[in-house]
């Protein structure tokens, strides 16, 4: 791999990180509101450690192990931070069931958001999927049927692996959807910030599964995705504390993060099933479609928060 193909890789985590990590960054801002000041300072130093190197440390670690059990938790880990050939290509091998995990739970999380989460409507077909938000589950199954058909003509593992993939997808969703519903209730809690803080960590681990899973839509190398995630934690823990209401501005980001999410899930699938992906098509991808709807954004800023300043 060459020195330009590690740059552009590693831009393109950086930036799926941290457009994906947008809603995450929005709920640690308000939580952060409650803090005092010192203690939201002491979030973001213990944050950037917990989230870069133990978040996105051991998460690839885990399943990468999960994929290839027979490297046990030991060869898993060593086997993630190795440039042995040889080692390498037991990844490769192993890696159309993590692909096609992955792309199942990131697909189940774009349809998530384009049936039920509310949204403005600028593209085309987006109002039939919101107008028929009902359809979900029954799109996803047939979608998950669909997936599992496929895989078992070619690898009876791989059908397994697009379960778990779904299987995640429905624990992270609860997850999420408890964490949520408890963050608007943290203004009128009497815990203590260190609790808070404790909270936030745990929240930001459930949303960093996004981040961490379309990674390796852009490469299988554990060091190069520790790298681009951990730079894009960076940016949205300072966003977080700093920008967050000029990052609301950007309406359409949102929407950009999803878009990204399902074509590097959809590239995820076909490389799982044999297709050959050149290394500089998802970070490719990523940068068009975000820069797309930041264009977009720009815009809609331009041309409503411009008029009303004036």
């Amino acid at each position: 791999m060459d020195i330009l193909t590690i740059i552009l890789i590693i831009a393109g985590l950086c930036v799926f990180e941290v457009i994906s990590s947008v809603d995450n960054a929005i709920i640690n801002a308000d939580v952060l509101s409650t803090m005092q000041a010192k203690y939201r300072k002491w979030f973001l130093y213990f944050g950037i450690f917990f989230a870069v190197f133990v978040i996105r440390g051991i998460l690839p670690w885990l399943i990468i192990w999960i994929s290839t059990p027979s490297a046990g938790p030991i060869g898993a880990f060593t086997s993630s931070f190795s440039s042995n050939p040889r080692i390498m290509e037991n990844i490769r091998q192993s890696s159309p069931v993590l692909l096609i995990g992955s792309a199942t739970f990131l697909l189940f999380l774009f349809f998530h958001w384009l049936f039920l989460e509310p949204k403005k409507v600028i593209l085309p077909g987006e109002t039939f999927f919101q107008s028929n938000y009902y359809l979900f589950y029954a799109f996803v199954s047939i979608l998950l049927s669909a997936i599992v058909w496929f895989a078992l003509h070619k690898n009876s593992i791989m059908a397994f692996g697009a379960v778990i993939g779904a299987t995640v997808y429905y624990v992270v969703d609860s997850c999420r959807k408890y964490a949520e519903e408890n963050s608007r209730n943290l203004h009128k809690s009497n815990l203590s910030d260190m609790s808070k803080i404790l909270y936030l960590e745990v929240l930001d681990g459930s949303f960093s599964i996004d981040g961490v899973t379309g990674a390796f839509a852009f490469t299988l190398s554990v060091p190069l995705i520790l790298i681009g995630n951990g730079l894009g934690a960076l940016v949205v823990r300072q966003l977080t504390l700093k920008n967050i209401n000029s990052i609301n501005k950007y309406r359409y980001l949102k929407k950009g993060a999803m878009y990204s999410i399902f074509f590097l899930s959809i590239i995820m699938l076909l490389d799982s099933f044999g297709f050959v992906i050149p290394s500089w098509l998802p970070p490719l991808v990523t940068f068009a479609v975000v820069g797309y709807f930041f264009y977009i954004s720009k815009r809609y800023i331009k041309k409503h928060f411009d008029k009303s300043i004036s």
